[in-house]
């Protein structure tokens, strides 16, 4: 969170930190359990889907384990500063949040599908947190890469919000965006595939135990 303020806030392009032209890592070459290359260009007919939805580490578990994603890798999304490093995104004062990039084969499963393990692995109405874990960069997020994501994301996020609704919850406040703009920098080395390499390692990913439904139309309606 930003110094001296008891609440976190989000710093603006002026007040975030400069960050640096290149990053000071090289990020691994292959997923640790998927065996794929982390970063691009990846094979042609895969699809990019960025979430964030609190600590990275049990986030990209939770999609490495989907059958149909290729490969998966953490980073940061959604601030101004420029490769951030973990310690600053962690200060509150880059902006970004927590993401997990999912490249995935659509022949297998669909960002549809994808979405039910977002909605479902988190609980997207805590706004600057996520559990136990307090900070902007623990804020739920979407980052789109085409308008049919977006069009999906968006009912995807009104059909959850009813059965949210009927079940006490509150006000989803997951930042839907799209990801143009908003580049995705890759987390350092040890951050990826970090349950795997420490299986005993701190997972903060709990959802709300809603069930989130896959097609828009069976939403329940809470009206009474």
């Amino acid at each position: 969170m930003i110094f001296g303020r008891r609440t976190p806030e989000l710093p603006t392009p002026e007040q975030a930190l400069k960050g640096r032209p290149e990053p000071e890592f090289t990020v691994p070459s292959r997923h640790t359990v998927l065996g794929n290359p982390l970063v691009g260009p990846y094979p042609e007919g895969l699809e990019v889907a960025d979430f964030g939805m609190g600590c990275f580490w049990g986030a990209e578990r939770k999609f490495w384990q989907t059958p149909g994603v290729w490969t998966t890798l953490v980073g940061y999304q959604g601030g101004s500063t420029v490769n951030p490093a973990y310690e600053e995104v962690c200060s509150g004062l880059t902006g970004h949040t927590e993401a997990v990039r999912v490249v995935y084969d659509p022949a297998l499963v669909s960002y549809e599908q994808l979405l039910k393990v977002f909605w479902e692995s988190h609980d997207p109405t805590q706004g600057f947190r996520q559990g136990n874990d307090v900070g902007t960069q623990y804020r739920s997020a979407i980052y789109t890469h085409t308008p049919a994501q977006a069009t999906t994301a968006q009912s995807s996020r009104e059909a959850y919000q009813k059965v949210l609704t009927g079940s006490g919850y509150g006000t989803i406040t997951t930042e839907l965006l799209p990801a143009e703009g908003r580049p995705f920098y890759a987390a350092e080395p040890h951050h990826q595939q970090y349950l795997d390499k420490n299986p005993a390692g701190y997972c903060g990913i709990g959802g709300t135990g809603v069930s989130c439904p896959i097609g828009i139309a069976d939403a329940p309606s809470t009206d009474a």
